[in-house]
């Protein structure tokens, strides 16, 4: 065994940190920065992680987010007012306001992190307690940071009032008042990215970390699984979140260009709703989804094949990515698909225009996949679980579909993913680290703790951060050896 702390331990005869030195740093080399594709709840579980690493390197962090997200209190924000899923945007915003011990501070996350009642009646009375200063959520907050938050509060309840309807009323049942904010700031400003800087900088995340919306838009944009058996999901509630059995409907087959356009008789309720949808809307992308179940999903009827974006009206579009996110990839020799969903967190991410060209540049030396503890509803069914090497090639199918060329053959995997740290359960995705090599892709074992419910295994800190600076490298060179050796190579 290398007797360094970060090198990987190999099999006997097979020399230490030998595949390593091809991913050195060329001379003169400009590109240092870290871009991170990941989703909200999941990944926020690494942030420190991820930031242990940029400061290792001294460079920048861009977290790129996708803005699809059609459920929870999100669905009733983009069913009234229209713009993007902002609910994976808020809660990384809010992950990394930094724990400087202070009150207002804690209060500052508090607030921007809480829920209104599930009750409709206590929600709506809990909001102007909010928009009235009258909440015990404004204590530890000073006056001018109140007063400004508070504006755009207010400015929010102005458009529900103005968009209030007899056929259609705002409802704030459990509303996430980050949400909210920012939903008021992009309406006030009439910019997404204003809406993002306002809320970074009451949240004083850092100069050197950034968090990017997949989409710089102020439309709502939604997505559709093809299923291999020719089934279509639309939504990205009903992809991983379903509150209908499946929500799958007969599909076109594996062409995957629309989904099955509804009848007048689906679509004739919606059209009587006065709200930001255009008549004959897909209704499943109109229906309200407040209230959802993430542990109680059924299996999907087949494997998901594909991921676009639709139109209202169920028909694929192609659309560039934001430029800043082009940029951060411009200007980063790693990407990191960090864990999470992989079809309605990272996929869609990927398949946009412009991000597979730029993530198949050789300047981007590190292409590192964190495989998941375990497999949900997306990576099933359970009769026909996802292994490693299928999240690989799902990854470098987006990655393809983005620059418009067909799936790419499995040796072609490495110009999208270079790297696959994962960890070993029952429930984790099974690994073949011979195939993976065959493909030109190196594989790191992590020990680690099982997740809360003691099923799949989750990500040691420590551990993580050791592998991730192993292949990334360490711009200050001082190793801290204390730490414990937790790779298997």
């Amino acid at each position: 065994m290398a007797p360094d702390a970060l090198q990987l331990p190999h099999p006997q005869g097979e020399p230490a940190q030998a595949a390593l030195p091809r991913r050195a740093v060329s001379p003169g080399s400009t590109r240092t920065g870290i871009v991170v594709f990941s989703g909200g709840s999941a990944a926020n579980n690494l942030v420190d992680v991820f930031e242990s690493v940029r400061a290792a390197n001294g460079t920048s962090l861009s977290y790129v987010i996708p803005i699809s997200d059609n459920g929870g209190s999100t669905s009733e924000i983009i069913r009234v007012f229209g713009g993007p899923g902002i609910g994976d945007v808020r809660s990384r915003l809010v992950r990394l306001i930094p724990d400087d011990g202070s009150a207002e501070t804690s209060a500052i996350k508090h607030l921007f992190n809480h829920r209104l009642p599930r009750d409709a009646a206590a929600a709506r009375s809990e909001w102007f307690d909010l928009v009235e200063a009258a909440h015990p959520l404004w204590r530890a907050i000073s006056s001018p940071k109140r007063e400004l938050i508070r504006s755009y509060l207010n400015s929010f309840n102005l458009e529900v009032v103005k968009r209030m309807r007899p056929s259609s009323r705002f409802d704030f049942s459990r509303a996430s008042i980050g949400n909210l904010f920012l939903t008021g700031a992009r309406l006030f400003t009439g910019s997404f990215e204003a809406a993002i800087y306002l809320l970074s900088s009451l949240c004083a995340v850092p100069e050197r970390v950034a968090v990017l919306p997949a989409l710089n838009t102020n439309f709502a944009h939604h997505i559709a699984a093809g299923l291999v058996n020719g089934d279509v999901i639309t939504g990205q509630n009903d992809i991983s979140h379903p509150s209908l059995p499946t929500a799958a409907v007969p599909g076109v087959g594996r062409t995957g260009s629309h989904t099955p356009a509804p009848s007048d008789y689906d679509t004739e309720d919606h059209d009587r709703i006065e709200d930001a949808n255009l008549p004959g809307s897909l209704p499943a992308l109109r229906r309200p989804a407040i209230n959802f179940s993430k542990e109680m999903d059924e299996d999907l009827p087949s494997r998901i094949e594909r991921i676009w974006y639709i139109n209202p009206y169920g028909q694929e579009i192609r659309i560039p990515a934001n430029p800043r996110v082009l940029e951060a990839i411009h200007t980063s020799d790693t990407v990191i698909y960090s864990i999470g969903s992989l079809f309605t967190s990272l996929i869609p991410n990927l398949v946009l225009k412009g991000v597979g060209e730029a993530i198949a540049s050789p300047l981007v030396r590190n292409k590192i996949l964190l495989l998941n503890g375990t497999l949900d509803r997306e990576t099933g069914p359970s009769t026909a679980p996802f292994s490693g090497m299928d999240f690989v090639c799902a990854i470098a199918n987006a990655c393809a579909d983005s620059r418009g060329l067909p799936p790419p053959e499995e040796e072609q995997y490495s110009l999208y993913v270079s790297h696959v740290i994962y960890l070993e359960s029952t429930l984790s995705p099974v690994v073949d680290k011979q195939r993976l090599a065959r493909a030109g892709i190196e594989s790191t074992r992590l020990y680690g703790p099982k997740d809360a419910a003691g099923l799949g295994g989750r990500y040691d800190a420590k551990a993580l951060a050791q592998a991730l600076e192993t292949i990334v490298g360490r711009k200050n060179v001082r190793l801290d050896r204390s730490r414990r050796n937790t790779l298997v190579g």
